[in-house]
């Protein structure tokens, strides 16, 4: 009730105002308006203007509707009626009178809008409008167009998509600051300011008047409603109920604003005009009501934190002019930022943290000119004190979306820019307290978009306005309420503060409006220019940068698992990108020549003392901190992106922007740290702090973050290693990977850093390291196409990949406004250079492919790199797919067939300026650890795997590639200092040390060490090959000494001063503790050389002795012209001889060396230092594997044998489609041997064999379906189209279901119903369709199988309560079990033999036999199982469809209901078996559906129910078809009750199947020859009465008299045409009988051509006598057999008809002709292009409720539109879509939804999402329209789905479903 204080306090002290003006204005508001505008419209109009005022002044009164508002409330609470509208109505009705000066407003209206100079759109959507945009078009890459403008341009084979917008936007047709004119749509292409005329000065004179008071109003209303919430939520109740109030108001200025560009330019003057602002709201008045007004805005400008700059000083002080608004109100700031301020922006920011922040963030504070920028605010027009409401009011979308409506006009968009600027403070602050900071940030950046996109704009506001100072200010100011102390390195001293990832801030990703605008206006270079060149600015920017430095610390756990993972590690990876190395990539695509060196320079420069800083921070000398890893290194990345670009497109010497070697060191540690702990995470060390670790190493390296976080780091490293001393760099690098103890020549080694079991990946991680630093070249000489070339290979290798992941895969320069779009040319065209396009397969059944790219062949030969790989992958399995992909290239192409090692390739050379980083491979550190490992590898010491051989010889070689050309071969010994490994190496080049041989070394070795035992030799002993260099004992090799000493030495070198700082911690960690003194040291006999080893290695790796021998003793070409690949494709062998033919070529002494081992033969080194326990744990290792691969093989195995299995029992498509009968279905219903008397089954849940009993029937697994697919046969050929436009329609009256309910109600209307209800069948729409997948088991089993998955509760899916069930063997969807009828064999075959009984005799005893009464036991004791189930089953079946589509008697529940409906479901149940075939029968053979058709049983069941009803044999029609009756008239004379249905009216496949189904089963072959005999007779006079309808009179008459046509007129019937259309008419009941008797007594179906498909099936049905089967030419009539005088019987029928037709003429003739060639049933056909369905679909409205649905759907069988899940159109809680599936496809439905290009299959209660027929150019669907890229139908896929409908096999193909509880 704050608002009716608030009201009451403002209405207190007046009189209450009349509730409408004066009398005298209450008149004619039109007479008073024309009279004001004629006062006006004189030159001395003071008078006018006054009357004018008084006017408004009461007609717009700030007091009434909020008080009317509020009674309203309490009206409405005490139930009373009476709007709080009336007030407003009123006003606004005045405010549109006056507007128009009298005139009509419409009229208005329409007058200014022909002003209109509208060369902009401008039109404003809010989000999830669909818009479009064209890179090709546009200059900004914000920029967007609406549909109608995108459609009106020309933009074809440019690169658009569509897309949602997310938070609204507007469209920028017209805008050539923003897209190039070529892509304007034909509205605004038109310069149009020439040819509009001038506004007449008296048309908008009013709105002059008007306007200003009206949005005065409007701000008062705003400063009435708002009040300070009380405790620290919002009321947003209350601002809501203020803004719904509200609505009429604003949404009135919004109409304005669409009356184009001259009113617009009236409501800029009216919200920038000062004087106007300054007059009506200063409060200084006498009006007490605005007095109280500006008081209110006064509070909330305090409460906001801000200060009104007069509020200490006198009114009236010079104005400042508007350009320099912040500028000038800095003066003030010194009087207003008292300190006490201060304090209560910092209370409110705080926030409740912990006050860790504080003390940085005040000292940040401070200076005046941040505190200007924060804190003070002055409003000096409507427009700024709108848009304070604006953001005070959380950014209501109806005035966002009235501020942005006035963009297009110019001098207003530059005002409102400047305002918004201004307010830039303040609306972080919002911003940051919002509940609903996600709608709110959508809403920022709806508007600053707009205005930030054009360069020209930002620049003006960046010089007038500080806007960079503001932003990054404003920034700073957000990050600093979330500060915590950094524990990085030197936990308690530590002066580093960082951002808390934990906070709602950066969690909930609030700061993204405002770095979005950072951003976006970065991308502007003469922007981006003022930043770079403003030392300040960058400082302060480094700083907001270091607060990211070392967030998120992780501390690896060493004891027990941590017992909450956190889940911060998003929010800093997404504040990473988005608030530091969006805006670097934004900076850096501006320095890309060399006028822009100096740029760099500065930012290096800040970023270098920064990092200083940073580094003073943490107390950082040397060791980083054990077990602790931060993946946030901000400041490196700037450092290392400006220095690569510095050397890439500025040509900047590289030395002159390095700083000195300390920092150096420095700066290598936190990078090199990463690394290792990668290394370490996927050595699973870190298992103990949970999953969220293993999340952070893969976000490291994934496609959006990798070249922003670890392509920097390893450039930064590879740089220090060029620079660095590269014995220093080698051994740190060992050390950070902790694998220094095991880099032994002894046996057996203690390891103090790390456990046994992570040394091998350790050390593989560690070499793997210096592969990819040494081979790298994304930052060092590749050019853009060739990274872009090496990325695209390497992510192909892993995988094969579609266009869309593959875009989504490659990093790009993540910055979205950098230009580099992908998709762009070169993207497709490197694209098309190394990937094949392979088009996506559909298989049967199996899930939908995708268009998917491979590799080329060439790409695997000669572009397949490990390292890029091993680089780019997230998943450790895609290193081992890209390998296994490479071998099977390989053993396909026959280039190698074993198992090959990673290919060798040469790399790009280096850029000059990185020539050091080859050092690494030549300097004695590096040689001795590859020496030692050599030698482990080959004495087979533990913890060594090939790919640790791998990687070392990988290193050889590519030492060996990039050694010093002048080597000289007499280069034996060197010059003193730099011995400083004494005795291992003489040099430092990789070819010379090669060949040198080491003699001793001495080891520490574990005291249980095998080497201890042995005495050691002589400690100068030297043999022939040693003598090279006269060396004593080896010393011990210490890398962590090492590295102290080069680290000391590097020290010293730099300066003196450091001396003191550095005190170098030798922390206990390294030095062998005390507490394993057992070390000992022993002296090893080596004598090796790095050549002899590999020599070694090779007779080892090839398992034979001598196995290498110089391949230049046989050939001496190889020498003097090697062919060394540029690519190497084979396994460790060829490795080995690689490299050595590589070293004999570039040195003579070692080509003779490695001939002098060779010749030497030496044998083989005896591993005699492998001790017994080492073996043991070797053939434990060994075992091990061997399990392994058995245990790999067996699961292989048992996947193959399931496949086939799955195979075999599943593939249900096979079945339904394929024209081969089945056999290999391992469960069938199979007769068994001829002497077995019975049909046995096998239960498919307790394994038995048996017949099916009385007392225990077996029964087959049914799906029992409704379905309407015969319904929608129609009898045209060509299929009906989606409709695309209002015009097309498609109208269901030609379809089978309606002409059948047509014939049926036309019957219904003059014939006795029950007989009625036997001439014809239902069951088109809604019958009930039966399958099976073959399966059979007991009833009992199926019984207890069901109880069993009632209590099984994870079921999903299907409904047991429904029946519903998978079969227990091949796990098929079904709902029922049919019983199958015991029956014998041997009784089966009596009946088929021929009896010899003539016609006549066969007649009598069929209707002997009808008139028998029902085989069911009628006493109820006598009850079986059997007879149980059969009738459980026939309920099962009517339950299966709607009662609808059951009852079609006039008298409800009659039994002659039932009996329609039984034989009608055995019609739908053949006639979709017909069209399963294809709609004929020429293919012959069994059923399609194979051994799985169940009609036989189905058949005995609706047999057994249907003899329950006996006809009267007075009614049956048997006796009209065979006996001539003789009193006919009687029967026609008895008027009174309807008479029967005429017998040449009813439908003969109906009669066939009565006449069957009443006869006992089984049923005698003689018999339903005969019976198919005497309808073959009717069938055939109905044809001749159809025909002799359709001819006209003359055409009758002719064949009358002469019985043939004399005259052939156009239309005439020649006898062939009559043959062919008697044919045709006959022939869907000939193929529906032949099924039947297929069925009933298993005769194989002929196969035949569809010419002689009469004749084929009228022979096997024993219609054709066998004479006539060779006549020729066939005439149908031969076929006839009539069992009385022809012309007796047909003249009997026809008199039933005639007494009929008198009367009724026309529906007589319409009965008689029957359509009965239907075609095959076929989904809608749809556009090819999906844009034409979207564009028509999206925006219409539905025709229920008439809104446009939120997720609109179309049918595809019917094209009925709906609304998905639409609760508007929801009836008796069933929505749209399952009530439409339920009465179009009977519980079947089929919809496209339009937003997403899905199809949804809605079956019964379940639904499941098919898939889309529409791909893209790529052959991908994009669901949702994520990507919005034109799609294109796919055929294929939607044949597919047709046949899936047709077959009824949805339920079997697609295995996702849910239940969707009514709710689509």
């Amino acid at each position: 009730m704050a608002a009716a204080a608030a009201a009451a306090a403002v209405g207190g002290p007046q009189p209450p105002q009349p509730e409408l003006p004066a009398p005298g204005l209450a008149l004619d508001k039109a007479a008073t308006a024309a009279h004001l505008k004629a006062a006006l419209s004189r030159p001395d109009n003071r008078a006018g203007a006054e009357e004018l005022q008084a006017l408004l002044e009461r007609v717009l009164s700030a007091e009434r509707p909020l008080a009317a508002a509020v009674d309203s409330e309490e009206a409405a609470a005490a139930g009373g009626g009476g709007g709080p509208g009336a007030a407003e109505e009123e006003a606004l009705e005045w405010c549109k009178c006056l507007l128009a000066g009298g005139g009509g407003y419409e009229e208005f209206c329409a007058a200014v809008r022909a002003y209109d100079p509208a060369a902009l759109c401008g039109l404003v959507w809010t989000a999830n409008f669909v818009a479009y945009r064209c890179r090709t078009c546009g200059i900004s890459p914000c920029m967007s167009l609406c549909a109608e403008c995108f459609h009106q341009g020309d933009h074809t084979g440019h690169d658009f998509n569509m897309f949602r917008s997310q938070a609204g936007g507007a469209c920028d047709c017209g805008d050539s600051n923003v897209m190039r004119e070529s892509g304007f749509c034909r509205r605004h292409q038109i310069k149009s300011s020439s040819n509009i005329p001038c506004v007449p000065k008296d048309l908008l004179m009013m709105s002059e008047f008007v306007l200003p008071r009206f949005i005065f109003c409007l701000i008062q209303y705003l400063r009435e409603g708002y009040n300070e919430p009380a405790a620290d939520v919002p009321s947003e109740k209350d601002l809501n109920k203020v803004l719904q109030l509200l609505e009429p108001q604003i949404s009135f200025l919004e109409d304005l604003t669409k009356m184009g560009g001259a009113m617009r330019s009236v409501l800029t003057q009216v919200l920038t005009n000062q004087q106007n602002y300054k007059d009506l709201t200063s409060g200084l008045g006498e009006n007490a009501c605005a007095k109280k007004s500006h008081e209110k805005y006064l509070i909330a400008l305090k409460s906001s934190g801000l200060t009104y700059p007069e509020d200490k000083l006198v009114y009236g002080i010079q104005e400042p002019s508007a350009g320099t608004s912040t500028l000038a109100v800095q003066g003030f700031a010194g009087a207003t930022g008292t300190p006490g301020q201060l304090d209560s922006s910092d209370e409110e920011d705080q926030d409740g943290s912990q006050g860790l922040g504080k003390r940085k963030r005040v000292k940040l504070s401070s200076s005046t000119k941040d505190q200007s920028i924060m804190d003070v605010l002055k409003h000096k027009s409507f427009l700024e004190e709108l848009l304070f409401w604006t953001i005070k009011y959380e950014f209501p979308q109806k005035m966002v979306t009235f501020l942005l409506n006035m963009l297009p006009d110019q001098e207003y968009k530059v005002a409102f820019t400047k305002t918004f600027v201004q307010h830039y403070a303040f609306i972080m602050k919002t911003l940051k307290k919002s509940h609903e900071s996600d709608t709110m940030s959508n809403r920022i950046v709806h508007i600053s978009v707009q205005l930030f996109s054009n360069e020209e704009l930002a620049r003006q506001v960046t010089e007038e306005c500080q806007l960079l100072d503001i932003m990054v200010t404003v920034l700073l100011y957000m990050m600093e309420s979330c500060l915590i102390k950094s524990e990085l390195q030197d936990e308690e001293n530590s002066l580093h503060v960082v951002v808390n990832c934990g906070e709602a801030l950066l969690k909930n990703n609030t700061y993204w409006p405002l770095v979005s605008d950072f951003i976006n206006i970065l991308s502007h270079q003469s922007v981006a220019k003022r930043f770079l060149e403003d030392h300040g600015l960058l400082v302060t920017w480094m700083n907001f940068v270091s607060f990211f430095q070392g967030m998120n610390l992780n501390k690896r756990e060493l004891n027990e698992h941590v017992e909450f993972e956190s889940q911060t590690y998003y929010a800093a990876f997404a504040a990473e990108l988005e608030a530091c190395a969006q805006p670097m990539w934004g900076l850096l695509s501006h320095c890309k020549v060399r006028e822009t060196q100096e740029y760099t320079r500065n930012v290096v420069r800040y970023c270098l003392e920064a990092l200083q800083d940073w580094f003073d921070a943490i107390n950082f000398v040397d060791e980083p901190a054990p077990n602790q890893v931060t993946f946030h290194l901000p400041l490196h990345r700037y450092y290392a992106m400006f220095l690569s670009k510095a050397v890439k497109c500025q040509e900047l010497d590289l030395d002159s922007v390095l700083p000195d070697q300390e920092m150096l060191m420095k700066l290598m540690i936190h990078p090199l740290q990463i690394q290792a702990s990668l290394a370490e995470i996927h050595s699973n060390m870190w298992v103990r702090n949970g999953l969220q670790i293993k999340g952070q190493a893969m976000t490291y390296v994934q496609s959006h973050f990798c070249n922003s976080m670890i392509d920097p780091d390893i450039y930064l490293l590879q740089v220090c290693a060029s620079r660095l001393d590269p014995d220093y760099f080698i051994s740190s690098v060992f050390e950070r990977f902790k694998v220094v103890d095991l880099l032994t020549m002894a046996s057996q080694h203690q390891n103090t850093v790390l456990d046994a079991e992570h040394e091998r990946s350790m050390l593989e991680g560690a070499l793997t390291f210096l592969v990819i630093l040494l081979s790298l070249r994304l930052h060092l000489g590749m050019s853009d196409d060739e990274i872009l070339r090496a990325e695209m290979v390497a992510q192909l290798c892993m995988n094969d990949r579609t266009h869309s992941s593959l875009l989504d895969l490659i990093p790009e320069n993540p910055n979205p406004k950098s230009g580099i779009i992908p998709g762009s040319y070169s993207f497709e065209s490197v694209l098309s250079a190394v990937a094949d396009f392979k088009a996506p397969v559909f298989e049967p059944g199996g899930s939908m492919q995708q268009g998917m790219y491979t590799p080329k062949a060439e790409v695997w030969d000669q572009e397949f790199d490990p390292v890029m790989v091993i680089l780019r992958t997230v998943y450790r399995r895609d290193v081992q797919s890209a390998m296994d992909r490479y071998t099977a290239f390989l053993k396909q192409s026959g280039k190698f067939p074993g198992n090959p090692w990673p290919p060798y390739k040469k790399r790009t050379p280096l850029h000059p300026s990185y020539k050091g980083l080859m050092r690494l491979l030549h300097c004695k550190t590096l040689h001795i650890v590859l020496f030692t490992l050599l030698y482990k590898i080959l004495m087979d010491h533990q913890n060594l795997s090939e790919h640790v051989l791998c990687m070392v010889l990988y290193l050889i070689e590519l030492g060996l590639e990039n050694s010093a050309d002048e080597e000289s071969d007499e280069e034996a010994s060197v010059c003193g200092p730099e011995r400083c490994h004494d005795s291992w190496f003489p040099g430092s080049n990789l070819v010379s040390n090669m060949r040198h041989f080491i003699n001793y070394v001495r080891v520490r070795v574990p005291e249980t060490a095998p080497e201890v035992k042995r005495d050691s030799p002589a400690s100068t002993s030297s043999d022939s090959l040693g003598s090279l260099q006269n060396s004593g004992t080896a010393q011990v090799f210490s890398l962590v000494a090492e590295r102290r000493k080069k680290f000391q030495e590097i020290i010293n070198r730099s300066s003196n001063e450091a001396n003191q700082v550095v005190r170098p911690k030798t922390s206990s960690k390294w030095s062998a503790p005390g507490s394993a003194p057992q070390l000992t040291t022993a002296i090893l006999e080596i004598k090796e050389s790095i050549l002899s080893l590999l020599i070694k290695l090779h007779h080892k790796l090839s398992g034979k002795q001598n196995s290498y021998y110089p391949p230049w003793l046989d050939d001496i070409e190889i020498l003097i012209q090697p062919e060394i690949p540029k690519y190497s494709h084979g396994d460790g062998i060829t490795a080995v001889e690689r490299i050595l033919l590589k070293a004999a070529l570039q040195s003579r002494m070692n080509k003779r060396i490695i001939e002098e081992i060779c010749r030497k033969v030496t044998p083989p080194v005896p591993p005699k230092k492998i001790t017994a326990a080492e073996k043991k744990t070797l053939d434990k290792e060994e075992r091990r594997q061997k399990a392994r691969e058995r245990q790999q093989k067996l699961l292989a195995e048992f996947a193959s044998r399931q496949k086939s299995f799955m195979e075999t029992a599943m593939d249900v498509e096979r079945f339904f489609f394929s024209d081969s009968p089945e056999n290999d279905i391992p469960m069938e219903i199979t007769t068994a041997e001829p002497q077995v008397s019975e049909a046995v089954y096998d239960c498919v849940i307790c394994g038995q064999s048996g017949p099916s009993s009385e007392d225990r029937p077996t029964g087959l697994v049914v799906l029992l379906q409704a379905s309407s697919v015969l319904g929608q046969c129609r009898d045209n050929i060509e299929p009906k189209k989606l409709p695309i436009t209002e015009e097309e329609q498609i109208y269901p009256w030609d379809t089978c279901a309606a002409v059948h309910d047509v014939r049926l109600s036309l019957l219904q209307r003059y014939f006795k119903d029950s007989s009625c209800l036997l001439a014809v069948s239902i069951g088109w729409e809604g019958g009930v369709y039966v399958q099976t997948c073959g399966h059979t088991l007991h009833i009992d089993c199926h019984k207890s199988y069901m109880e069993s998955l009632r209590n099984d509760q994870v079921l999903q899916g299907f409904s047991v309560d429904k029946g519903e069930f998978t079969c227990p063997l091949c796990r098929q969807f079904a709902n029922s079990v049919i019983p199958c009828y015991p029956g014998s064999n041997v009784e089966n075959n009596l009946w088929q033999r021929p009896s010899n009984k003539s016609l006549q005799d066969l007649i009598k005893d069929v209707e002997e036999l009808q008139g028998r009464p029902g085989a069911f036991p009628v006493s109820i004791s006598s009850e079986t199982n059997l007879s149980k189930e059969m009738e459980s089953v026939m309920k099962d079946i009517k339950n299966t469809t709607q009662k609808k589509y059951r009852d079609y008697s006039k008298t409800p529940g009659s039994p002659d209901n039932d009996f329609l409906f039984m034989y009608s479901v055995a019609r739908t149940n053949l006639e979709l078996e017909l069209i399963h075939r294809g709609g004929n029968l020429c293919s012959g053979g069994a059923s399609t559906a194979g051994k799985r058709s169940c009609l036989n049983q189905l058949f005995h069941v609706l047999a057994l129910h249907m003899r329950l009803y006996s006809i009267d044999s007075e009614y049956n029609p048997w006796r009209k078809l065979t006996q001539l009756v003789e009193d006919m008239n009687s029967q026609l004379g008895n008027e009174e009750q309807q008479a029967e249905v005429p017998i040449l009216y009813r439908d003969v496949t109906s009669l066939l199947l009565i006449q069957i189904l009443m006869m006992p089963q089984p049923l005698h072959k003689d018999y339903f020859t005969c019976i198919v005999k005497v309808l073959f007779t009717l069938l055939y006079t109905q044809a001749l009465v159809a025909l002799s309808v359709k001819c006209n009179e003359e055409d009758r008459s002719a064949w009358k008299h002469t019985g043939s046509l004399k005259k052939v007129s156009p239309i005439a019937w020649s006898p062939e045409s009559m043959e062919k259309y008697l044919q045709d008419f006959c022939l869907p009941f000939l193929r529906i009988t032949s099924l039947l008797q297929h069925h009933l007594f298993g005769e194989d179906l002929p196969s035949c051509q569809e010419e002689e498909e009469f004749s084929v099936l009228s022979s096997c049905l024993g219609l054709l006598p066998t004479f006539y089967q060779t006549e020729h030419p066939f005439i149908s009539a031969s076929c006839l057999d009539w069992p009385v005088p022809a012309f007796d019987i047909i003249a009997q029928w026809c008199l039933e008809i005639n007494s009929f037709t008198e009367k009724h003429a026309e529906q007589g003739k319409a009965l008689l002709v029957q359509e009965s060639r239907w075609k095959l049933p076929h989904l809608l056909q749809l556009p090819e292009n999906y844009n034409t369905i979207f564009q028509y679909y999206h925006r219409k409205t539905c025709s229920v409720c008439t809104k446009v649905p939120k997720d609109p759907a179309v049918c595809l069988v019917c094209g009925t539109f709906v609304c998905l899940k639409g609760l508007c159109c929801k009836q008796q809680s069933y929505c749209e879509c399952v009530l439409h599936s339920q009465n179009c496809g009977a519980g079947t439905g089929i919809f496209l939804l339009i937003n997403a290009s899905v199809i949804i299959i809605i079956r019964g209660h379940r639904f499941c999402l098919w898939g889309s027929v529409y791909l893209d150019a790529h052959g991908e669907e994009d669901r949702d329209l994520r990507r919005g890229k034109p799609l294109y139908m796919c055929k294929e896929r939607y044949k597919v789905l047709e046949q899936q409908w047709i077959s009824h096999t949805f339920d079997h193909i697609n295995k996702r479903w849910s239940p969707h509880y009514n709710g689509l």
